[in-house]
């Protein structure tokens, strides 16, 4: 069996009398390690369907295999459990607590595992410093770019070294250079670590850092392609245009 298994998968909201088909039909695999693009315009299902991937709603029918695991079955308080000891999260918005410094919000997912505080400062730093904000460790989300904020994000969703990260439109806010060096973080880190990736997007050129790119139509998979990705680590060892050094330039620009 793949990684993920989905099996007539459908989600319908009710709107007064009115039913809304937010996802129809949908059977998709995918394998350990890959990454995996949901591509579709705004309303096509491409979120509603990772909710349903990542446990955040219940399928009003169908099964959803992860790792063996039907999670379409689990009561909450066992998806809750299961979530935390098997995903990440990337959100367009960063969703970092304001209150929190860098190496607190990376440390989150570790501190809900029960990990010791002493523990987690020090995965909190090595992923930082993997992410190029060695130097911004004590720095609040108000204190740092756009760019720099995702970063975080990144660092924080990879940190527990869940089996499969979802990254809802992770380069929404952000330009054309800074989305380039995200998503081959993103990338670097998913290889690196043999860890699956799954990102929802309404733009083709972030479909193109993927294995393969599943196209949505209004709650239908229309097509599937394999793609090559435009990027590849193995070529590129060093995280390409990341470097405390820039993200001082960067800061101090604004």
């Amino acid at each position: 069996m793949a990684f993920i298994t989905v099996k007539n998968l459908r989600k319908v909201y009710k709107l007064g009398k009115e039913k809304v088909y937010a996802l129809k039909q949908i059977d998709l695999t995918i394998e350990k390690g890959e990454i995996c693009c949901i591509l579709g315009t705004s309303g096509s299902g491409k979120s509603t369907l990772l909710n349903m991937l990542a446990g955040l709603e219940k399928p009003t029918r169908g099964d959803i295999f992860i790792n063996g695991v039907n999670i379409a079955k689990l009561s909450e308080s066992k998806l809750a459990g299961f979530r935390q000891e098997n995903t990440g999260f990337i959100f367009q918005s960063y969703n970092l607590i304001p209150q929190f410094n860098a190496l607190e919000n990376v440390g989150m997912p570790l501190m809900f595992k029960g990990i010791s505080r002493a523990k987690r400062d020090k995965e909190a730093e090595k992923m930082l410093k993997l992410v190029g904000l060695g130097e911004r460790m004590k720095h609040r989300p108000n204190q740092m770019s756009g760019g720099q904020q995702q970063r975080v994000g990144i660092a924080r969703a990879f940190v527990a070294k869940p089996k499969v990260v979802f990254a809802d439109e992770p380069t929404g806010n952000l330009d054309t250079k800074t989305t380039d060096e995200v998503m081959r973080l993103m990338v670097k880190m998913c290889r690196q670590y043999g860890i699956t990736l799954i990102i929802v997007t309404h733009d083709l050129e972030i479909a193109e850092y993927s294995d393969r790119i599943v196209h949505i139509i209004d709650g239908e998979i229309t097509s599937i392609e394999d793609n090559v990705s435009v990027y590849d680590p193995e070529n590129d060892p060093e995280l390409t245009g990341i470097s405390d050094k820039k993200e001082k330039s960067e800061v101090s620009a604004e």
